[in-house]
Parts: C-alpha cells; sequence; structure tokens
C-alpha cells in the first residue's frame, strides 16, 4: 500500500520505493506473443526464461512472429526481438508508455522464477499523518490498531482467491497482493484479478509497470525465507504463473495518483485479465483456484459495514513478504480532500506488499464480496485505508469484462 509520506515512502503493497520514471503500457497481446526469448535481469535477480505468444516456428526451428503482431507492437515503440533480449528494461520517460489504451506485456516465459519472486520488493506508498491535517470532508478519529493475523497454510484453503502481482518498474522487480474476482461475462469461468491502480500504472509520473504476472496461493504451505531458497517453482506457485494480458485502471489515478501520499487514493484500483503461461488444461484462473469473489460496487456506507477483513501478503519489517496475513476491523471514513470519495480505513498493522489485497464484508445481497483493496497507510503502520468502490470502479471492471466478453 502507500504509506503516506512526503518523499519516501511507497505504497503498502510494496517496498518502500520511488516511482517517479516512466512505465510502459500493457496492450492486451500477452497471450498473442510467443517467442523463445532468454529473459533479463530484474532487482539484480537474474531470469532466464522465454517469452510466449502465438508464434510459429519455421523449418530451420527458429520461432516466426507474425507480422500484423510485430506491426502492433512497432506501433508502441517496441522491438520484439530486442524486448525479449533486454529492451523491456529500458525506463526512458519517451519510451514509457502511459496511456489507458497503451497497454503491452509479452509473456516472457520463465522470468518470474521462485528467487525473482521470492526476492520482488514492496512498492510502498508512505503517508505521514501530517499530510492528513488539511480540509479533507468527513474523517472519523483514526483507528486502534490492530494486530495482523497470520493465515494458516494452506493459503488455498483458508484464503484460495488470494494471491500476488510481481511486476518490474524502474527500481526493479516488485510485487504486490491481489484477489481473484468474478466475471459475469463468464460465469464460473474468470479470468478476472483485482488489485490497486499503483500495483499495475505509476501514476502522472510513469506509466505502465512491466511484467506484469498474478500467481495465486504464492508459498502455499508457508514456508520460511530460509525453506523458499530451495523451493520449486511448483511449490511457490502451485496454481501456475497467470500473465496480465490486458489491465486497467480508473483515470484518475493515471491523471493524479503519485507514489507518496494520498494523491490519487480514492481511484487507487485496477483490474487485470490474465491468461496462463504455461497450459492450463483449458481452465479458467477461476477453474483452475476453485474459487473467486463477487465485486460489490454497492456496498453500504461506513456506518452500516459491521465489519471489514482485508488480506495481503505485507514485506516491509517486521514482515518478510512470504506469508499471508489478514486484519479484521469494524471501518471509518478517511476523506483526503473535500471534493473526492470517502474511503475506508480500518485499523491494521500488515505494510507494504499488502497494497491490492482485496477487503471483504458482507455485500448488498448479505454475501461475502469484494467491497475495496489496500492503497494506503502510514508510514509507522498501525492502519490501512482503501477506495469505496463506486460508479468509476464499476466502469474500470465492465471494461475489462466486456473486453473479453466474446472470447
Amino acid at each position: 500500500m502507500r504509506s503516506i509520506r512526503p518523499s519516501s515512502t511507497a505504497r503498502r503493497g510494496g517496498r518502500a520505493r520511488r516511482r517517479n520514471s516512466p512505465v510502459l503500457a500493457a496492450v492486451a497481446l500477452a497471450s498473442a506473443l510467443a517467442l523463445t526469448a532468454t529473459a533479463c535481469e530484474s532487482g539484480d535477480a537474474a531470469a532466464g526464461g522465454e517469452a510466449s505468444a502465438s508464434a510459429t516456428a519455421s523449418d530451420d526451428g527458429k520461432l516466426r512472429i507474425p507480422d500484423d503482431i510485430r506491426d502492433r507492437l512497432r506501433e508502441h515503440g517496441i522491438d520484439i526481438d530486442k524486448w525479449k533480449n533486454g529492451a523491456w528494461k529500458n525506463w526512458d520517460r519517451d519510451d514509457w508508455l502511459r496511456e489507458a489504451h497503451e497497454y503491452v506485456n509479452p509473456i516472457i516465459e520463465g522470468l518470474w522464477n521462485p528467487d525473482r519472486m521470492r526476492e520482488a520488493e514492496e512498492p510502498d506508498q508512505g503517508v505521514d499523518e501530517g499530510d492528513l491535517s488539511g480540509d479533507q470532508g468527513v474523517t472519523d478519529p483514526t483507528p486502534r490498531p490492530v494486530r495482523a493475523q497470520a493465515v494458516p497454510p494452506s493459503y488455498h484453503a483458508a484464503a484460495p482467491t488470494a494471491g500476488k502481482v510481481f511486476f518490474d518498474s524502474p527500481k526493479g522487480s516488485a510485487v504486490c497482493s491481489a484477489t481473484v474476482v468474478k466475471d459475469p461475462a463468464h460465469p464460473g469461468k474468470s479470468n478476472l484479478v483485482w488489485t490497486a491502480g499503483h500495483c499495475v500504472h505509476a501514476g502522472k509520473k510513469g506509466g505502465w509497470y512491466r511484467n506484469i504476472a498474478f500467481v495465486p496461493s504464492y508459498n502455499d504451505a508457508g514456508q520460511s525465507v530460509q525453506e523458499l531458497e530451495d523451493a520449486t517453482r511448483q511449490e511457490v506457485a502451485p496454481y501456475g504463473v497467470w500473465w496480465g494480458d490486458w489491465a486497467q485502471t480508473s483515470d484518475q489515478w493515471i491523471e493524479q495518483g503519485g507514489s507518496t501520499g494520498g494523491d490519487g487514493a480514492p481511484y487507487d484500483f485496477a483490474v487485470i485479465h490474465v491468461t496462463p503461461e504455461k497450459g492450463s488444461g483449458g481452465k479458467s484462473l477461476e477453474e483452475m483456484v476453485g474459487s473467486a469473489l463477487p465485486v460489490d460496487f454497492k456496498a453500504p456506507a461506513v456506518p452500516q459495514v459491521e465489519s471489514i477483513t482485508a488480506t495481503g501478503y505485507p514485506a516491509a519489517p517486521p514482515y518478510d513478504g512470504q506469508k499471508l496475513y489478514r486484519c479484521q476491523d469494524r471501518p471509518g471514513r478517511l476523506s483526503l480532500t473535500a471534493s473526492d470519495p470517502t474511503m475506508y480505513r480500518i485499523g491494521c498493522t500488515m505494510t507494504g506488499g499488502a497494497s491490492g489485497g482485496g477487503w471483504v464484508a458482507t455485500g448488498s445481497d448479505g454475501r461475502p464480496a469484494l467491497v475495496s483493496n489496500t492503497s494506503i497507510g502510514p508510514v509507522t503502520s498501525g492502519w490501512l485505508a482503501g477506495p469505496r468502490l463506486g460508479e468509476v470502479a464499476k466502469g474500470v471492471f465492465d471494461s475489462v469484462s466486456e473486453k473479453f466478453a466474446g472470447q
């Protein structure tokens, strides 16, 4: 998530880091690209792998990328041959795609290996509570800290919809938390993941992050950092690695969002459509994990909400980012500016890495539903805040669902 702090802290959901550099946008081409490649290093961790897309092998055994796919990539300034050999690590502002329609995320098979996943840092955004002293409309008293409770493994049995989002930023590999959500266009067969906007896009000073992938039930057995040093990919990603072939966040986040403070926080949400890095036997993400949460865009106002449970993989101390935690509390209101929607706020000691993790409450139909996601928290931890999902969030969600409705 983003901690509210003027200069150094980032959102909670990743380690404190600044995101001033531009990031590449992701056009829905992940499932369309299939090419062999040597994956490049990120965050000082070497990653060998192959980039995938729907390409065919020629007689000499080399993969041939269809001309139309190459042309579409080049429209975005991407030469796929250079990209697969490391050009994706070029974060020059002029080459960093940022507009909503510019998302491009070619699959690089094997890039997210166990070491790289373990070493990814949380993009934590810091918030000094002094930053909350202006005219903010209605804000309830600061909640008392609620100690995060470890989710017992297996995580899949305890929280089957929870997982991690991995991505590359100008500062290296990074990680957030995320949730599998239902897709009305594909009942029982959803490939949609809900997370924070700052986990896919850098906001007003940057663009789309790269190599965005979702790992459901990461480290399902709850192994320690030491045990994970020898873990296989099957152990850390028992339900596979799912690449974001399309992502969408709010226009407000793209225009206002920042790596520190609360700018854009009331609109800090995103939806990712995913596709498996390798075959899933024809199964969707929802079928693979066996569960998905509905999203409630008409969740009750704060006074009517008895309890919210936030789940995530906190990574900033005292946590190590490898294990799943959750907090349960009755929410209060946090209003950053009088003109923006009021956010939910709960007491919780989770830190960076938990960003994007789902907030679950009793929905308008009386059943559990996702009503928010972790966005910001104070530098010292103690509470979390998340956007209340309304018409803007529904517009983002519907857009992604409709984009893949006929597929």
